[in-house]
């Protein structure tokens, strides 16, 4: 399970009176349960990758607490961060690589040596149809391609819980319907998924509980049914345009 309390995150630069801040979460909280795929949705700007990224212990929170199965991102990230598979919105591959490569990398970086190692790492290259792309650089490759490479190195020490920013963002319709499969099949698994988004489609065909964002605050947490019958709405686009104005205008 993945928590956030009233997490908040300030930004500034500067010294004295040419100090700058930028607020880029204000008050965000919502639960991730296991088993279920609950998306962040938001328009651009609203605070989601910030979010995320104090989930994932890469950005200390400003306020508010953040915790994944219990443990605390703060004072137990290294316990946080062996229990999550984070896909960042910058994939963050190495070049010069090959796509087994990167990958293996990673599975040493979670301690995954030897025989162990080597069976994750062709456990995931199946998973995700890699075989082809396996031993090729990954210099080079498509937005698609990276993204399922970046995605195999989330998963490669079979991680309870996961957090992915954007990840159908830009893939064609063959990777995209790989990518919703393995999801959906993870999360039968018990595995808790969180993902941030921006596009309704995927909403509708991939979540099951949504979290909706705007201004750096959370506005509302249901199914997306849920969300429509609370906004009085027919459409999950109509009840996200009020719930998300209602916010900015506030």
């Amino acid at each position: 399970m993945i928590e956030a309390q009233a997490l908040a995150k300030e930004f500034s630069s500067g010294r004295g009176r040419a100090r700058q801040c930028v607020q880029a979460v204000r008050d965000v909280s919502f639960s991730a349960p296991d088993g279920r795929i609950t998306a962040l949705l938001g328009p651009n700007g609203a605070g989601k990758t910030t979010t995320m990224r104090m989930l994932a212990t890469l950005v200390q929170p400003s306020s508010g607490l953040a915790r994944v199965d219990g443990h605390d991102c703060r004072s137990a990230a290294l316990m946080v961060r062996a229990r999550l598979g984070v896909l960042s919105d910058a994939r963050g591959l190495y070049p010069r690589l090959t796509a087994r490569e990167n990958i293996a990398y990673f599975a040493r970086l979670h301690g995954l040596d030897g025989k162990r190692g080597l069976s994750r790492v062709e456990a995931v290259i199946a998973m995700l149809e890699l075989e082809a792309l396996a031993d090729r650089r990954t210099d080079g490759f498509s937005q698609g391609e990276r993204m399922k490479v970046a995605l195999a190195r989330a998963l490669v020490h079979d991680p309870q819980n996961l957090i992915l920013d954007e990840p159908t963002n830009g893939l064609d319709i063959m990777t995209l319907r790989t990518v919703r499969a393995l999801l959906r099949r993870l999360r039968d698994e018990g595995r808790c998924i969180l993902l941030s988004t921006h596009i309704m489609q995927e909403v509708v065909a991939l979540a099951d509980e949504v979290v909706i964002v705007a201004a750096g605050r959370s506005v509302a947490q249901d199914t997306p049914a849920g969300i429509e019958a609370r906004a009085g709405c027919e459409s999950f686009e109509e009840a996200f345009m009020q719930m998300v104005l209602g916010e900015v205008m506030a």
